[in-house]
């Protein structure tokens, strides 16, 4: 290294110092902070948590300072909440205080804040009222957006059937169904199972959870002063949220030409015609990088989460044969093998309703929650937590609850029935977060997962490759997503 080289590294780890001592003494003069461990300076306390297993470091340290503590992500501090009761009084009792999205580097460099997930302050409250509102009116939860899953559901049997009961990996055809559900929502259309274009889109969703959950990018998370060093992941990360956002702005130009304001197909439609009421509002949150952003939002988190859990789902029933018998039993008693399953079947269907909810608490998907950060100076309990702190309210030590769920580690669909066989809800099965940043899809996405593992289970009977007993579960590595181990099954036509 040259001695302007060095000289700028030295003058960088300075600052960094400079800034870490700042915060720190800052947050120590204007109030007691949770407790945590002693950070160092530039790294913080990344040494002390490991990356191969997040949820084991978490709870080591709630175990040794409570479930409310502080960490330190090189410079930048993060409290977590660990636990049920705390997490609720944050997110339930004090929502508002706790409704801005935390920092999440590699997403505020690449989105920058736009769109209704990663979004903050007036413009996020915009959007995601109106987004919720055009949902809603479009039928999340109600009969039109039913008939559009369920017509999924029959072309995902279909494509099934292609498999003829020889061994398949199942990634690709469980996207398709969950991600032509979001395309019919946001521009009224959907895609063949082998359309290329749609293949590549899929490709494209796999390979960005996949860097996302990387080593190298939880790094540019926690170590955000040190990210000048990783530019391959920002620039990964860069290219694809790029294409998708040409491949939303491509629908959105399309739309433009023929949009009628008074009679819109779908949600671009719908926001489109919002943008030309507020065009002469100096102070609108509506605009056209805003909508190619949530665009971009709903079609991600509307395929990726819903299409992991499907995999994961399928995979737990494969390791237990009995409780694929106790749903065909169901399935057949119920519903038969004639008519399509409904989402009012469900009422009717304890076990299979169960069997859904054990799958999302088991699947464990987003274990840490994405991160939250507080509007305003606010104490917590007896802590002090100052104005834009970065809060993560971890979801698993919830969904793992022993009290609330025996023997948590096990798969076991008896955590959501009472002892009549009744379907038994749960406070703590919060798979989708809650308050404020709750998942904004969360009706859609409970209802496609009813209706796809029914409809799929009403037709076929999933054969394992080899012995059941032989299946892995559980991914090797828990980072911030859990994504699905690779394998390969049957699909026997009943």
């Amino acid at each position: 290294m040259d001695l302007w080289g060095l000289t700028t590294l030295i003058l960088l780890a300075g600052v960094l110092l400079l800034i870490f001592l700042s915060q720190w003494s800052q947050g120590l003069k204007r109030g007691k902070l949770p407790p945590g461990p002693t950070p160092l300076p530039f790294l913080g306390n990344i040494l002390q948590l490991d990356l191969k297993d997040m949820t084991a470091s978490f709870s080591q340290l709630a175990e040794k300072y409570g479930p409310i503590y502080t960490l330190y992500f090189g410079s930048q501090r993060i409290v977590v909440l660990h636990g049920y009761k705390i997490v609720k009084e944050a997110l339930i009792d004090q929502g508002d205080a706790f409704a801005d999205r935390g920092s999440i580097p590699i997403f505020d460099d690449v989105i920058k804040k736009k769109g209704v997930a990663f979004g903050d302050g007036e413009s996020w409250k915009q959007v995601r009222r109106f987004s919720l509102m055009t949902l809603r009116n479009f039928g999340m939860g109600k009969r039109s957006i039913e008939e559009r899953v369920q017509e999924e559901a029959q072309c995902l049997v279909e494509e099934l059937r292609k498999t003829k009961c020889k061994p398949t990996d199942p990634i690709s055809i469980l996207a398709c169904a969950p991600c032509n559900v979001i395309c019919s929502i946001l521009f009224h259309d959907r895609f063949k199972y082998n359309d290329e274009k749609f293949m590549h889109l899929l490709k494209l969703l796999n390979e960005n959870f996949q860097l996302l959950n990387s080593r190298w990018a939880q790094l540019y998370n926690f170590l955000p002063g040190f990210r000048l060093f990783l530019p391959g992941i920002y620039k990964m990360h860069f290219k694809i949220v790029e294409e998708l956002k040409h491949f939303i702005l491509e629908r959105v130009k399309e739309h433009q030409k023929v949009l009628h304001p008074t009679n819109p197909q779908d949600f671009i439609d719908c926001y489109l015609s919002k943008m030309q009421q507020e065009k002469d509002n100096p102070h609108s949150e509506f605009d056209l990088e805003n909508l190619v952003m949530t665009g971009v939002n709903l079609f991600v988190a509307g395929t990726e989460t819903t299409s992991s859990t499907l995999r994961y789902g399928l995979l737990f029933i494969l390791k237990h044969p009995e409780i694929q018998a106790k749903i065909h039993e169901e399935i057949d008693r119920m519903i038969g093998h004639n008519r399509a399953p409904s989402i009012k079947d469900r009422q009717d269907m304890p076990y299979m309703d169960a069997v859904v909810h054990e799958v999302q608490r088991f699947a464990n998907i987003a274990p840490l929650n994405l991160a939250h950060a507080v509007t305003r100076d606010i104490h917590l309990q007896q802590y002090f937590l100052p104005k834009g702190t970065t809060i993560f309210p971890l979801l698993f030590p919830i969904l793992f609850d022993s009290k609330e769920f025996p023997n948590p580690e096990r798969f076991d669909p008896k955590h959501f029935l009472d002892k009549n066989g009744k379907f038994k809800k749960s406070d703590y099965f919060m798979p989708f977060s809650i308050g404020k940043r709750s998942c904004l899809g969360e009706g859609l996405a409970r209802m496609e997962l009813f209706l796809f593992f029914t409809t799929i289970l009403q037709n076929f009977t999933l054969k394992s490759v080899g012995d059941p007993n032989e299946i892995r579960i559980n991914s090797k590595e828990v980072r911030i997503t859990n994504i699905p181990p690779f394998y390969e099954l049957c699909f026997l036509p009943r």
